[in-house]
């Protein structure tokens, strides 16, 4: 029974580590690659996760549903959802200086998670959506191994889609935007267009993290999006791991989400009146974790490194 429960454990915090893995992915294409300085991840996140919801749940006389769409669709629709909130956001934001966006975006965020929070019609408020099903539910193929496989593919999938965008000539302009502003925009590049290209896609990789958090966790609540979980833990993920290096961003996914998940374990041995106390370590556990990381290694754990470029076959 020990060793079924820790495989059950197991699978769980890969799967969880997965879907995080997937934000980083999407932080690294915006601040990564260009050096935009998106502190509002838990909107985008968010709005993938209740657009793949409402469009997969039975109907209900509580909130906006009852489409029972297919998982795939659900994904597509969080995608799609969430590149046009980056769309809006990207066309007023592109301009801005780094504090700015970092300002804006965290305004942008809240307002979606309080938007989630009050109009109950949409999203049952804070009463939350439930019954959110993985694929292939009352299937023979319906365990969490499964969805971890899932997730695992999709991953995969989005490192390689994001790898091969940072070795192509549009990711090289990226990181000259990244490095050098002006001399990128005295080559004749639209600094402006191209950031606006990077954060539309990294939020719509976002978006998709968010849809596959749903079908995990199969309830959502507004409670899952605050700024702590949904923005403060992937830029430590990104951070640890190494800003610029998509495996960087993926390793710091399981190591970080592995120390959150440890201190929890921790934690919950703490008698319950410190419980509140024990909480709060975990935040500060991470933050020295950050610290030690910034330290002994400022560019993470996986440095960047400079792209195969993609030679073309004659």
């Amino acid at each position: 029974m020990e060793l079924s429960g820790l495989a059950s454990y197991l699978v769980s915090f890969l799967t969880f580590a997965g879907v995080y893995a997937v934000l980083a992915l999407g932080l690294n294409m915006q601040w990564g690659f260009t050096g935009q300085f998106n502190i509002g991840i838990a909107g985008f996140f968010a709005v993938g996760a209740y657009t793949s919801a409402i469009l997969t749940t039975p109907s209900s006389p509580a909130y906006l549903g009852g489409f029972g769409m297919p998982f795939l669709v659900g994904l597509a629709g969080a995608v799609i959802a969430s590149t046009l909130l980056g769309l809006v956001v990207g066309l007023i934001t592109a301009r801005l200086r780094t504090d700015y966006l970092a300002i804006a975006s965290i305004g942008i965020a809240e307002m979606v998670r309080l938007f989630v929070k009050n109009e109950g019609w949409l999203t049952n408020g804070v009463r939350g959506i439930a019954g959110i099903d993985r694929p292939f539910a009352d299937t023979v193929l319906d365990s969490p191994l499964t969805y971890l496989v899932i997730v695992a593919l999709f991953v995969a999938g989005v490192y390689f889609l994001v790898e091969r965008a940072r070795a192509s000539p549009w990711g090289r302009v990226l990181r000259a935007i990244r490095e050098n502003e002006p001399a990128t925009a005295a080559a004749g590049k639209s600094i402006a267009g191209f950031r606006l290209q990077a954060f539309v896609l990294g939020s719509a990789i976002m978006g998709l993290g968010g849809g596959l958090y749903a079908h995990f966790f199969g309830f959502l609540s507004p409670e899952a999006f605050m700024p702590l979980y949904g923005t403060f833990l992937v830029w430590v993920m990104l951070i640890a791991g190494g800003s610029g290096n998509n495996r960087g961003a993926i390793l710091g996914a399981i190591v970080v989400w592995g120390v959150w998940s440890g201190t929890a374990l921790l934690t919950g041995l703490l008698p319950t009146e410190y419980a509140t106390q024990g909480a709060a370590l975990r935040v500060l556990l991470i933050g020295v974790l950050l610290q030690v990381i910034l330290v002994t290694r400022p560019e993470g754990i996986l440095p960047e490194k400079p792209p195969k470029l993609l030679a073309r076959k004659r």
